[in-house]
């Protein structure tokens, strides 16, 4: 179980932040004195990951997480990535920026509703997206990020019935790749749902030439007007060796920070949603800001602590994850 502290989204820090100070000295400072790590995903706001120690996907910042030799990890991104950190690192302090920045996907699949679901198909394999509470992970035989999902799921013998949670979009993806049947979770992520085929027709076409480079969490229509479709990093490393000069990236626009910085000489546009919205950003990621991590690794809160038992039934299947990539 879970125990949350305080401050949490939305109330004010029992110290409050002089204005005068340099957030980015004061973070420098508080990881030298505490022997702390900061792990931001590609999502965050681009200050944030310019303090980060380690920018990643899901996969690499599982890897990072269980690499570190830091006494305390911040985990700049959402709460099920933290919740891994600290699955993989009992002994180590794990703080969250904003413990309410949370997943669709994650909170789109309550862990007893996914037993449940599992129970009707007993000699099925269940494989979750890590984009999954620990108390889905502890329910899963594999654990599978979008950059080694074909490849684990490409191990299990073809007469095995195999559950796909949460993200039908990825699991979909996977199917069409390895020609299997996978019975799917129908969950989406709201920022990759929302791409707009028809406006990234429309820019397609204002700018011929340009790829169109997809996160296989995009619906089905936008993954088959792709150039390339893969993990965040997959998407970013592709942009950079590729010798086109232009991209329409359907993923978080948070990406495009470290795609410019990469490879400033070409262009990268957002591909944008349907409606007149910023809904191609997520709105969880953005909880987080330079002003929370700062107060996360002054005062060590908000901490994420896990039940024990827990903690060991999910950390399983994320070991054979990293195992397997």
């Amino acid at each position: 179980m879970m125990t949350r502290s305080l401050p949490i989204a939305g109330r004010a820090s029992a110290l409050p932040v002089d204005p005068a100070l340099d957030l980015e000295d004061e973070i420098v400072r508080l990881k030298k004195e505490r022997n702390a790590v900061v792990l931001a995903h590609y999502y965050q706001d681009s200050e944030i990951q310019d303090v980060a120690d380690f920018i990643g996907d899901s996969l690499q910042l599982s890897q990072a997480a269980a690499k570190t030799k830091a006494d305390v990890i911040c985990f700049a991104g959402v709460h099920f990535m933290a919740e891994t950190a600290k699955i993989l690192n009992p002994d180590r302090i794990v703080v969250i920026p904003d413990l309410e920045a949370g997943c669709s996907l994650a909170s789109g699949a309550p862990a007893d509703k996914v037993a449940a679901w599992k129970a009707r198909y007993p000699e099925a394999v269940l494989v979750s997206y890590i984009n999954c509470s620990a108390a889905v992970k502890a329910l899963s035989d594999y654990i599978v990020t979008s950059s080694n999902a074909e490849k684990i799921v490409a191990q299990i013998p073809a007469d095995k019935t195999v559950l796909f949670a949460p993200d039908k979009n990825l699991g979909g993806f996977i199917n069409k790749k390895l020609g299997r049947k996978m019975v799917l979770w129908q969950g989406t992520c709201i920022v990759h749902d929302t791409f707009s085929e028809r406006k990234i027709e429309g820019l397609k076409l204002r700018y011929p030439g340009t790829l169109l480079l997809a996160h296989p969490e995009c619906e089905d229509v936008v993954l088959r007007m792709a150039d390339y479709v893969g993990s965040t990093t997959g998407i970013l490393n592709y942009a950079i060796k590729s010798d086109k000069t232009e991209f329409l990236v359907a993923t978080e626009p948070g990406i495009l920070h470290q795609m410019t910085k990469a490879a400033p000489a070409k262009t990268f546009i957002a591909a944008p949603p349907e409606a007149n919205c910023a809904c191609n950003e997520c709105p969880h990621m953005k909880k987080n800001t330079l002003e929370k991590v700062y107060l996360s690794l002054r005062d060590l809160e908000p901490r994420l602590e896990m039940d024990e038992a827990l903690r060991n039934a999910a950390r399983v299947p994320i070991d054979r994850m990293l195992a397997l990539s």
